[in-house]
């Protein structure tokens, strides 16, 4: 006689459950071999990585690739409970012959100086904006930066132009009522100045292009950096690159 075979039958839900478990053995040295999940480093702040930023809670960098380019960044810090933070940030352009070392730089070369340097105060042919603390002075008709290198006014604001002070060496502030309708002063070269050195390095409002070697950036940008600015919190900008002999990190 012939055998007689026999069919067992299972459940479609006990066939899924086997399945299922098949999977997960076949799943489960791959994943007990896996590395674990290792957290993102940390980005440290630019002004946590300098040598020096004057001491001060309110820190502004300006920044470029390097010394031969003419644009780059702008950022402004805030400091509070010894962890900087940035407020601000903004395209900037730098001088039409790039980047130099500020103690050694010469005038005329339409260089920006590199360091680190205070913010004695702030002027403009239009009003302050709002919320501004740093001193600021008008611009009028009568108002210049002498840049005689004859003068004893060598790098200051003179109103009117005093007689040792050749008009065709110096910058007359009205005539450029553009970069000129907010500004800041910058420390380069300013409390005791080395004539020949160079004078006028503003953070001043764009132009049509690079600078004869200020930095400047967008009038809105101006006008935030000068009512967040508190001259009781000691800020300072810092000119430099990303790299090299004149990096931001040395200052």
């Amino acid at each position: 006689m012939p055998m007689t075979r026999t069919r067992t039958r299972y459940p479609a839900a006990a066939l899924l459950s086997a399945l299922c478990a098949l999977l997960l053995t076949v799943a489960a040295p791959a994943t007990a071999g896996a590395p674990p999940a290792v957290p993102p480093t940390p980005v440290v702040p630019l002004p946590s990585r300098m040598a020096d930023t004057g001491g001060g809670d309110q820190l502004i960098t300006a920044q470029t690739p390097t010394t031969s380019a003419t644009a780059g960044t702008v950022v402004w810090w805030q400091r509070h409970n010894g962890r900087w933070r940035q407020a601000g940030s903004a395209p900037a352009r730098f001088g039409s012959g790039g980047l130099t070392e500020g103690a050694t730089r010469v005038q005329g070369t339409s260089t920006t100086p590199t360091g680190l340097y205070d913010l004695p105060f702030a002027f403009g042919s239009d009003p302050a904006p709002p919320g501004t603390v740093t001193p600021y002075r008008k611009v009028g008709v009568d108002s210049w930066w002498c840049e005689d290198n004859a003068s004893a006014s060598y790098n200051r604001w003179v109103e009117p132009l005093p007689a040792d002070c050749a008009a065709g060496e110096s910058e007359r502030l009205a005539d450029h009522p553009v970069q000129y309708s907010r500004a800041l002063v910058t420390g380069f070269n300013y409390h005791r100045p080395v004539h020949g050195r160079g004078a006028g390095i503003f953070l001043h409002v764009h132009g049509k292009g690079a600078t004869a070697g200020c930095v400047s950036v967008p009038a809105g940008a101006m006008a935030r950096i000068l009512s967040w600015l508190r001259p009781s919190q000691e800020p300072h900008i810092a000119i430099g690159t990303e790299y090299g002999p004149t990096a931001l990190t040395r200052y």
